[in-house]
């Protein structure tokens, strides 16, 4: 675990692990294994909400999507170009609850728009989580998607719409901006400055990695105790002047 963990949070080769961990090849194996299992994410998840006073399992969730560019080591057929952000790569599907932590990751070509990848992405979260009633997203998943989800998977897609009347970066309201701040935290990580991976299942595997670093630092830290500061010989001399 502390092999997998360094190589997201470096972002170093497979190949290039230090010799004091073991092969590379077993710790690919083994972060692809739990991964797939998921139940060291959910667990934490878990945690994580009923520490912070919410229920163990999320009813709403929000989902949005990041383009960001592709090594050499990408093939031309897992890759491919966003118009709206000018980028050559992959296009990276986050659902994260009202909290910011991640429930889902979907890794697709960077030309496939967010409302035909939120087809499959909503039919993973309905089989992985089925309590799920209701999903917030932005205006790129209005259309027919809204009635789809809800036809097919019993989803409700809440959409918030950006202001007519605004003028660049806007902080958009309701939960948008939740998933906004997941996946900085997650390019936190130098192996996500960049989709570096062959296979797109690989950089699933290492972005839900990457949501797991996140949940043991916030299961972990300790909560802030604020105690009373005791007078100075200066601050008595001020007070009684």
């Amino acid at each position: 675990m502390d092999g997998i963990r360094y190589l997201v949070d470096n972002g170093i080769k497979w190949r290039a692990m230090p010799a004091d961990y073991p092969p590379w090849r077993t710790i690919y194996g083994f972060a692809r294994r739990w991964a797939a299992a998921g139940v060291i994410g959910d667990q934490l998840r878990r945690a994580v909400r009923i520490s912070s006073g919410k229920t163990p399992r999320a009813a709403a969730v929000i989902v949005d999507s990041q383009s960001v560019k592709a090594s050499e080591t990408v093939s031309r057929d897992t890759r491919g170009y966003d118009p709206a952000k000018k980028i050559n790569g992959r296009k990276r599907h986050l659902v994260v609850d009202t909290r910011g932590l991640v429930l889902l990751v979907m890794v697709t070509p960077a030309g496939i728009t967010d409302r035909d990848a939120a087809r499959e992405v909503l039919f993973r979260l309905r089989l992985t989580h089925p309590e799920i009633a209701t999903v917030w997203a932005d205006s790129a998943y209005a259309g027919t998607l809204v009635t789809w989800a809800k036809t097919r998977l019993d989803l409700t897609i809440k959409t918030v719409r950006r202001p007519p009347e605004a003028a660049g970066f806007v902080v958009l309201p309701r939960l948008s901006w939740v998933v906004e701040r997941s996946l900085s935290w997650i390019m936190r990580a130098r192996r996500h400055c960049r989709d570096h991976e062959r296979l797109p299942q690989v950089s699933e595997t290492l972005l839900t990695w990457a949501s797991i670093t996140l949940m043991t630092r916030r299961r972990t830290r300790k909560p802030l105790r604020w105690t009373k500061r005791q007078p100075s010989a200066q601050t008595d001399l001020a007070a009684a002047a």
